[in-house]
């Protein structure tokens, strides 16, 4: 006669479980009987799972090795087409002051490249101040309401800007951290920054964390916008490209 699964050592049962997707192990196999629904709530299924697929942590920070399985493999950027490589697909209520926003290739006129290879194109502001925003439906992307309301993961938020060597501009930077009714939990704003006229044309990174934020958050908000200082016609405001987002183990 076979042996049965339950006669199995746990040890053996752990390596078989954790050959199988996360996904399954939750919403299948936890159901099967008690033993099952241990080893799936069980931090040693998931620091094997991690080990499998090169995860490492801080052994310290392990409070919760399945939510950092997860929010590992999830590490993704939420925000939608960052660089202008898609036109304006993703980014809604658009102000559009002086010429509104366009997008240019990089370096551009009196432009510096930017630090990283992969980024190709840029959105630039005009003579009166233009804005976009995007908001992104954590539930939507894979995090489920308990995991936001009690691991609460840190929110990381980058943009990039910079000016052009000819024309002073502004650039500001809000985030909101919403509810399922869209009341604002969180906020970071930054100081309207101000770039001088004759500027180096370097790219300038921007970054926030939102933790502890408290339970409820469903969705986030993420506007930038800016201008230039010297109200000429066409390009000469802020650019800003390479926008992220990202939930953090």
């Amino acid at each position: 006669a076979c042996p049965r699964m339950e006669s199995l050592p746990e040890a053996v049962l752990i390596r078989i479980l954790a050959s199988l997707p996360a996904v399954d192990l939750v919403l299948v196999c936890r159901l099967v009987c008690c033993q099952w629904k241990d080893l799936v709530d069980g931090a040693a299924l998931w620091i094997l799972k991690c080990q499998q697929e090169g995860l490492t942590r801080a052994e310290s920070d392990a409070d919760n090795w399945q939510n950092f399985y997860f929010l590992s493999k999830k590490r993704k950027n939420l925000i939608k087409n960052p660089c202008g490589e898609e036109d304006f697909e993703h980014w809604g209520e658009v102000e559009n002051g002086g010429d509104g926003w366009k997008i240019e290739e990089l370096p551009g006129d009196f432009g510096k490249e930017f630090p990283s290879e992969e980024v190709h194109k840029y959105f630039v502001t005009s003579y009166e101040w233009c804005r976009k925003a995007q908001v992104i439906d954590l539930r939507a992307e894979g995090y489920w309401e308990e995991l936001m309301d009690t691991t609460q993961p840190k929110i990381m938020v980058r943009d990039w800007y910079a000016g052009r060597r000819d024309a002073g501009c502004l650039y500001e930077l809000c985030v909101k951290l919403l509810s399922e009714n869209e009341d604002v939990l969180a906020e970071y704003k930054s100081e309207t920054i101000t770039i001088p006229q004759e500027n180096d044309a370097s790219w300038t990174e921007i970054s926030h964390t939102f933790s502890s934020y408290g339970p409820g958050v469903r969705f986030v908000r993420f506007e930038h916008g800016g201008q230039d200082t010297l109200f000429w016609k066409g390009w000469y405001g802020v650019r800003v490209t390479s926008s992220s987002v990202t939930v953090e183990p």
